[in-house]
């Protein structure tokens, strides 16, 4: 029985992985769209967020299963619970790329030289904070978990540095399509907001490995 309960939390942990993965490839795949003005690469990323979507009821049907036939507790229940809170968070992650290529689509999207740079690195260190917090959960490393919430500041200092840059423009009417200035500061919040949910998973790592979730003073 016991046999069976780890082999089920191994594919647990290989299910994760998949799933962030997943919304790395998306994140990546709507930074290259964003680089290029690339709206067929944007139709792709609509198209395959549906996948993250299944991944995600397919890893809610099998921890409601563990937690339904096995029973867990301590340790093992935290980790099926942290798992359940981070897949919402993945989800949320598949969302807004999507939400980002229907800007790109419906827009008929025109980079900002002068931030794309900016906007590339955010995207690119996002990606990076999704893929350490799930490595930080199948590993158990709290330490990993930590440097992803860490990572998050520098995420919100390219966020306010876009919005600014973007404020000064449009108050300097520079003949700028405002739309266009508009879509582009929409884009750099929902990146941001992938960063926030990448935090939350890191948290819930914590949690997984501790007992202590950040917003809360209980232990469990």
């Amino acid at each position: 029985m016991r046999n069976r309960y780890d082999m089920q939390l191994h594919l647990l942990d290989t299910q994760l992985t998949h799933m962030g993965e997943l919304c790395e490839t998306a994140i990546a795949k709507v930074t290259q769209a964003l680089k290029e003005g690339n709206t067929e690469q944007a139709k792709i990323v609509i198209k395959e967020d549906e996948e993250i979507d299944q991944i995600e009821k397919d890893i809610e049907r099998l921890c409601l299963k563990l937690l339904l036939q096995q029973q867990p507790v301590a340790r093992d229940l935290r980790r099926i619970s942290a798992a359940l809170k981070m897949i919402t968070d993945m989800e949320r992650i598949g969302d807004q790329t999507s939400d980002i290529a229907e800007i790109i689509i419906s827009s008929k999207w025109e980079k900002m030289d002068e931030n794309l740079d900016k906007l590339t690195a955010m995207a690119t260190g996002v990606s990076k904070m999704v893929r350490n917090s799930v490595t930080a959960y199948v590993e158990k490393d709290l330490e990993l978990a930590r440097t992803v919430m860490n990572d998050d500041d520098e995420i919100d200092d390219y966020f306010d540095e876009i919005r600014d840059q973007i404020i000064q423009l449009i108050r300097e009417g520079d003949g700028r399509d405002g739309r266009k200035l508009f879509d582009f500061i929409m884009v750099t919040k929902y990146l941001e907001r992938i960063g926030d949910h990448a935090t939350n998973i890191a948290e819930w790592v914590e949690f997984a490995i501790t007992g202590v979730h950040k917003d809360s003073a209980v232990m469990h």
